[in-house]
């Protein structure tokens, strides 16, 4: 007898079907589990048996094979344990098989029979709404597939309540969606005006938010630079429900979902400078997503850059430039998205006080060539925007001045905001993220400025790619104040941010 219960196995942001095919037949009693499974699939012959037990329910004593096709497909980790036990079920003649068919079922088990969370409920759900199927899942996960939409979901504790609700004898509830309010700004747990002095930074760094732009900070120690990164997760608008969904079905995979099961914040992630390639990526044995899909929609911040290892810091140029990583390996070749907005600092030399003379190491020049040519030519050419951040003076630190809040910077910001919403029609909101084409339609310069221009690409041997970021820098420069045209002085200071560059090499 073959009973099929789907299930899924996840590739990425794509769920692909797994059909569960159970065979029971006459010969010497057995269990075995076929179709390219990994030892935590093979495993769960012994936990749907304990739980079979607890239930007391008792296997028939003939070979049983259960079958998760199509075979070509890497089965792995313990979401299929709950599909298992219902195909069993079925073919034991428990459950009705015409029932199970209509739903796509994912969970773990437990020895005593209670169904546990798993990773990926949530590309799941979408999958069998496509499908136009219901979800069986665990009780812990309703939340997570409940954000699918228009979905019939039956989010039991164990399996003796699943068993109870297909025989009548017990209903179980439907969860309840979060309100649409949850899509919130978020509240700053940094204020830009808790950041003492650091003008032509905060500048920097709402330029930087209002277009999305990529930023570089580079000054001594205690400068203030990690805690201006910190400000501009309160500076970003919040995410709206198409990118919640997406960063939600990221983190679901991830197994980092949040108690409500939608994540409805920018993501900020800081991994350590000791973070490897692969956790940086993504990768390992089950091509999870990496830190630059984690901060997918949000801010990616790497502190101490050049301490990074070079490999990771040169597998971040592809994606920063096309939106997504592809992670390859024997068993797996993934795509996820990796839209994330890049914020570093580095000090300028190992010993962090290149250029003041008084606290420089006697290495200098060379500390500093040394640390800052860890740093390719091409990474840091992917950069938007690069600032020297220097040290506050004692006026700075012990005086009171009136330093604006980041309301008041993040009102700005949705204006500039806005005004490229209402300028695009390709599905593009972000002036970073504009392609070149594009980019030569919303540009529009006057003669004062494309002669600057010029005589700036032949004096700072700008290359294409650094020419198109200073126009959308300066196209960003110009959104800020509301202007259609870019005149003299947006020019002039998006160029500053590569002079900057070119001026901290020694």
């Amino acid at each position: 007898m073959i009973s099929k219960i789907s299930t899924v196995t996840f590739q990425g942001i794509q769920a692909e079907e797994v059909t569960v095919e159970v065979q029971i037949s006459p010969g010497l009693p057995a269990f075995n589990i076929v179709g390219l499974a990994d030892k935590a699939v093979g495993e769960s012959r012994e936990r749907v048996r304990a739980s079979f037990h607890h239930l007391g329910l008792s296997l028939p004593a003939k070979r049983i094979t259960v079958n998760l096709a199509p075979a070509d497909i890497q089965k792995e980790g313990s979401h299929y344990d709950l599909p298992i036990a219902l195909g069993l079920m079925a073919a034991m003649e428990v459950l009705d098989p015409l029932e199970l068919c209509h739903f796509t079922a994912v969970g773990e088990l437990g020895l005593d029979g209670r169904l546990g969370p798993v990773t990926g409920v949530l590309p799941a759900a979408i999958n069998a709404v496509t499908h136009h199927r219901g979800l069986i899942c665990p009780a812990q996960s309703r939340q997570e597939a409940a954000w699918a939409g228009n979905l019939k979901i039956l989010a039991a504790p164990d399996l003796l309540s699943l068993v109870n609700h297909f025989r009548g004898t017990q209903v179980l509830s439907e969860p309840v969606l979060p309100t649409p309010c949850s899509f919130v700004l978020q509240k700053p747990q940094i204020d830009l005006q808790d950041v003492k002095g650091q003008t032509i930074a905060k500048r920097a760094l709402e330029i930087a938010a209002a277009g999305g732009h990529h930023l570089l900070m580079i000054g001594p120690p205690g400068a203030g630079k990690s805690l201006l990164a910190r400000c501009l997760a309160g500076l970003l608008p919040p995410l709206d429900p198409a990118e919640a969904l997406e960063v939600t079905m990221i983190h679901s995979l991830a197994g980092i979902l949040p108690e409500e099961g939608l994540v409805t914040q920018r993501p900020f992630r800081d991994p350590h400078h000791s973070a490897s390639l692969v956790a940086l990526v993504g990768g390992g044995t089950r091509a999870k997503p990496g830190e630059i899909s984690l901060a997918h929609q949000g801010v990616l911040f790497l502190d101490e850059l050049p301490e990074f290892s070079r490999a990771t810091l040169e597998s971040l140029r592809q994606p920063l430039e096309t939106g997504k990583i592809v992670v390859s390996r024997a068993n797996h070749h993934v795509t996820y998205p990796a839209q994330v907005q890049l914020v570093a600092a580095m000090n300028p030399c190992r010993c962090g006080y290149f250029g003041d003379l008084s606290r420089q190491c006697h290495r200098a020049p060379v500390c500093a060539s040394d640390y800052q040519g860890k740093i390719s030519g091409p990474l840091m050419d992917r950069f938007d925007l690069v600032l020297h951040v220097p040290a506050l003076k004692a006026k700075e630190l012990i005086g009171k001045g009136p330093p604006e809040t980041s309301q008041q910077v993040t009102q700005r910001i949705q204006t500039a905001l806005n005004f490229q919403k209402n300028r695009f029609e390709n599905g593009v909101s972000l002036n970073a993220r504009v392609d070149g084409e594009s980019l030569q339609k919303i540009t529009d310069l006057n003669e004062e400025s494309r002669d600057i221009l010029t005589k700036a690409i032949d004096k700072m041997k700008l290359s294409a790619r650094s020419f198109h970021r200073v126009l959308r820098v300066a196209r960003t420069i110009a959104d800020l104040e509301r202007s259609h045209s870019l005149y003299r002085h947006h020019i002039t200071e998006a160029l500053s941010y590569r002079i900057e560059q070119n001026s901290l090499r020694p």
